[in-house]
């Protein structure tokens, strides 16, 4: 390593490595704190190049590298090990270029969500890419592992809004693609690999993100479901009734919103009576053909006249619709003055949400009397985050040793409907159990021949993703 570290001293300026002291901690850090890394080298290169430079020095050295881009990500697929080399990508903040006609814009991986947001929209343009760490994750990050958040229902995950990739591979080459073609049908899609592959396939340096005219309509409402079955038919009818205009239909429980009004200022009570489900939902549009708000008030009325909904609240302002989205933005940081809780990121077909949300509820609190279920997100995509928060009687550290028990008993459920165990989070460590557990077996031969195939040394985010026997981790 010592070798390693002179090396990497001479590629890098004095910002571009970091060896010890308080400069290394928040590369170390993992953001639920289940894991911590051990490395004692972080990288910082500014530029394509330098990440080159950096992974072809630890290829000399057969030693493997753990990307990082803004450390946001929920199952410690940036976590290292004391042998390993962080790269952090967090230096690489260029916007390259914007092309209006194309409806395309080249960005470094260490652009950070938000300031991408931003910057589509000064030039009139939309990026939809979005989701709660979007001001401090970075794009790199978000196609490593495939992000999805709010805006799935309509544009998909974040392997869809992109037309082009940058990336250094295990061999130390750059594979280069940038052009932003939406036709290109010259042999396997490269991108399509990298992405979701959580660096262990590449490390993405640039990339050309799909951009589309910036809506200047939009028309958001809170409605209060009849019960959890009718959210399906209430999404069946806002997907129909919408002109392809619905973004995000979002599902909140009741808990969800107590945790948000009780914790987080600027929550509040939104209707006079309390219900048990509700469901978000917004619409945009650009231009003037078509009027979203009375697109909207005909779903809703529709929704009233067919008893999938009790009531609702129309947002009237922008700074009404932000009202309603902090509800849904409370109950994730409002479960955390709830104690300790166990989380999971899954996603099942659309028409089986409610049998998931009861059949999986059910046998948690079989298994942990008092246990408090908040199932809530993206039922337009069937992506559900079913948190638990700890029983009020039990410690928080009791609660936290089930968390393998009761990860079995939600997966099993997930397992039974057709679902995935991950369906917008990725991996990483966490989830690798899982992945032998419920991943059909040849699709992991297939994935691990891959794997050998371009990182044939395991260099590149080595444990993570890939089962791979121990003989081929480093």
């Amino acid at each position: 390593m010592k070798a390693l570290v002179t090396r990497l001293s001479e590629i890098l300026d004095h910002r571009g490595l970091i060896t010890s002291g308080p400069e290394a901690a928040p590369y170390l850090e993992e953001r639920r704190g289940r894991f911590r890394s051990e490395s004692s080298v972080i990288t910082r290169p500014r530029n394509a190049a330098e990440v080159q430079a950096v992974v072809r020095a630890c290829i000399a050295e057969k030693v493997s590298l753990v990307p990082q881009g803004g450390n946001t990500g929920l199952c410690g697929g940036a976590v290292a090990g004391p042998d390993q080399v962080i790269l952090s990508l967090e230096r690489l903040k260029q916007v390259r270029g914007l092309d209006s006609a194309n409806n395309t814009m080249t960005v470094e991986a260490g652009c950070i969500l938000a300031d991408l947001q931003a910057h589509a929209r000064e030039a009139g343009r939309f990026f939809p890419l979005s989701l709660a760490a979007e001001g401090s994750c970075q794009i790199g990050g978000n196609l490593a592992t495939n992000a999805g958040g709010i805006n799935v229902l309509r544009y998909g995950n974040a392997r869809d809004q992109i037309l082009g990739l940058e990336a250094v591979m295990p061999s130390g080459e750059m594979l280069s693609d940038l052009h932003g073609l939406r036709k290109n049908n010259t042999g396997y899609d490269l991108k399509q690999l990298l992405i979701g592959s959580e660096g262990t396939l590449g490390i993405i340096t640039a990339a050309t993100l799909k951009l589309y005219p910036h809506p200047d309509q939009s028309a958001t409402a809170l409605a209060a479901l009849r019960d959890l079955p009718a959210s399906i038919a209430f999404l069946g009818q806002a997907q129909s009734g919408s002109g392809g205009t619905l973004c995000s239909f979002e599902l909140m429980p009741r808990i969800g919103l107590e945790f948000a009004c009780r914790h987080v200022t600027g929550c509040s009570e939104p209707m006079a009576a309390s219900h048990d489900w509700y469901v978000l939902l917004s619409l945009q549009a650009s231009g003037d053909a078509i009027d979203v708000g009375a697109l909207l008030s005909r779903i809703l009325e529709t929704a009233f006249d067919a008893g999938e909904i009790t009531d609702a609240v129309v947002a009237s302002s922008e700074q009404q619709a932000q009202s309603l989205w902090k509800l849904r933005e409370g109950l994730v940081e409002g479960q955390r003055f709830e104690g300790a809780s166990i989380k999971h990121d899954i996603s099942v077909p659309v028409s089986k949400v409610p049998e998931f949300i009861d059949k999986a509820s059910a046998a948690v609190a079989e298994h942990v009397p008092g246990i408090r279920p908040c199932p809530f997100g993206h039922v337009g995509d069937g992506n559900i985050h079913l948190n638990l928060s700890q029983p009020v009687d039990m410690d928080g550290q009791d609660f936290l040793a089930l968390w393998d028990e009761i990860n079995d008993l939600v997966h099993d459920q997930v397992a039974d409907l057709g679902g995935s165990f991950s369906a917008e989070h990725g991996v990483g460590i966490s989830k690798i159990s899982e992945m032998h557990k419920y991943k059909d077996p040849t699709a992991l031969a297939v994935m691990a021949a891959i794997k050998r195939a371009l990182d044939p040394d395991n260099l590149f985010n080595p444990g993570k993703v890939i089962p791979l026997p121990d003989a081929d981790s480093r």
